[in-house]
């Protein structure tokens, strides 16, 4: 990659910061955000581990989980561009993971395998983890597991557990907590909330 090539490319990862989170106002301080660091460092990875070098694209990976708050991406995950990670704490992505254009992901999000148990019976190369597609979003503390595939232009709602296939477009929710009463007590006032639609942004 040509040094104009990387500058457009850098700038266009702040500009996806910037559009993204409503709380970053500049480019400077886009690159303050824990996935500038995570983003950077997996594409220096993921070279590396192209080229046979798994050590040290695992060492690569494994600084960039240290320095930016937990972001674990494999470094032979393939991640197409305008990826976003919100917050950043606490996400892991698997190295089969394929991940598309424009995807945004937040904090505590798991793209992994259904475990070691079942993986080792797979043949050698099979894809252990998920596929997201385009212009996808999965909320805080989502899980999605094994070799399903999300559909681009679908939202993943916080909380949750993904294990089969997503079709394109969709939103898939996890249960809203309904607050209870104790025996006896007076009704809460803000039980007349519960059940309230949530929306989520079209991409």
């Amino acid at each position: 990659m040509s040094l104009r090539s990387w500058y457009r490319a850098a700038v266009a990862d702040l500009d996806v910061i910037r559009d993204r989170d409503p709380s970053i106002t500049s480019r400077g301080e886009a690159l303050l955000h824990p996935s500038v660091l995570a983003v950077w460092t997996y594409r220096g990875a993921h070279r590396l581990y192209r080229k046979g070098l798994r050590r040290t694209a695992r060492l690569v990976s494994v600084v960039a989980r240290l320095l930016s708050g937990g972001i674990e991406i494999h470094p032979g995950a393939r991640i197409g561009r305008g990826f976003f990670v919100d917050h950043g704490a606490g996400v892991v992505i698997g190295e089969t993971a394929v991940i598309g254009d424009d995807v945004t992901i937040f904090h505590q999000v798991t793209l992994g395998s259904v475990g070691w148990w079942h993986d080792r019976k797979r043949p050698v190369g099979t894809r252990r983890h998920p596929v997201v597609g385009d212009r996808v979003v999965i909320g805080a503390n989502a899980t999605v597991l094994g070799p399903v595939t999300i559909g681009s232009d679908s939202v993943v709602g916080a909380q949750a557990l993904v294990i089969d296939d997503v079709p394109p477009g969709s939103r898939v929710l996890a249960p809203i907590a309904e607050p209870r009463r104790k025996q006896g007590s007076r009704p809460h006032r803000l039980a007349a909330v519960v059940g309230t639609p949530v929306d989520f942004p079209a991409w």
